[in-house]
């Protein structure tokens, strides 16, 4: 082997060590962002629970929230990149396969693909609401959910388009309340590195807010199926209005204060994600 082969060789570790480092930064400064704002949407939830909460309780509501806080300007901004970062990371594993002996199979660089869609949406919004100084970008999400509802039941088989799109809401929050009660989480934290306490902590976070978080998005799919069945775009939901719709049950508040504490749980279980998270 000759000096320039070597020299070759030495660049591309180089190159392929930077690129990962910059990739585990972005992905890491992604689950921190999520982690504020689902701490933040569920503290709102628990100040409507109990009869306080002046804000909607979804992601508009806590970039609302950050924003009246001293440099809330520059928060939103590093929550903005942050959520960037996430989508970068999503689109790594998309190109180059995911963590894990499987992770280059079709199926993981699809729902990678997903994942980067989503996140690079949420992003922009979020940017997009920074930029406008807290006026613009945030929306509401109920408002959301409605008008896209509208949207699809006006277009050629609207209505099945809008029941398939809410029964597949209905079977991603069951499938992430029962990937949380399996703990299935396990497999993408470096758990060699953890206490044993942490690893207690973690589980609460990880398994109390992966089912929260789950019931919302289940609760939010049947909201959209009903839409879909009655012909009427306002009875989708968006998170502040399927939140709320806790409250409306037999349990009365007591269920909401339930939901809003795992997500909660589910903010602080992202930052663990950030400091343990196998990336």
């Amino acid at each position: 082997m000759n000096t320039q082969t070597l020299a070759r060789t030495g660049r591309s570790r180089a190159h392929r060590a930077a690129n990962g480092s910059v990739t585990e930064g972005a992905a890491r400064a992604g689950f921190t962002a999520r982690g504020v704002i689902y701490l933040l949407v569920g503290v709102l939830a628990l100040q409507i629970a109990f009869g306080e909460g002046k804000r909607q309780a979804d992601r508009g509501g806590a970039l609302a929230e950050i924003s009246d806080k001293p440099f809330g300007a520059v928060l939103l901004w590093a929550l903005g990149v942050g959520l960037a970062g996430m989508a970068l990371w999503r689109l790594s594993q998309v190109l180059f396969g995911a963590d894990g002996p499987d992770g280059r199979k079709p199926q993981k660089r699809a729902l990678s693909a997903v994942r980067f869609v989503f996140y690079a949406f949420v992003a922009s919004s979020v940017l997009s609401f920074a930029a406008g100084a807290g006026k613009s970008g945030g929306g509401s999400s109920d408002e959301q959910s409605r008008d896209v509802t509208a949207r699809a039941l006006e277009l050629p088989a609207g209505q099945w388009l809008v029941g398939a799109g809410g029964l597949a809401v209905v079977v991603a929050g069951i499938w992430i309340a029962v990937q949380a009660l399996r703990r299935k989480y396990h497999d993408k934290l470096k758990l060699g590195e953890m206490g044993r306490r942490m690893r207690r902590l973690v589980d609460v976070t990880g398994v109390g807010g992966g089912v929260a978080r789950g019931a919302v998005f289940a609760a939010a799919g049947v909201f959209a199926v009903r839409a879909a069945v009655d012909y009427e775009p306002d009875r989708a939901k968006g998170v502040d209005d399927t939140l709320r719709s806790f409250a409306d049950t037999p349990l009365g508040p007591w269920l909401l204060v339930c939901v809003a504490a795992g997500l909660v749980l589910f903010g602080l279980f992202s930052f663990a994600m950030a400091r343990w998270r196998r990336v």
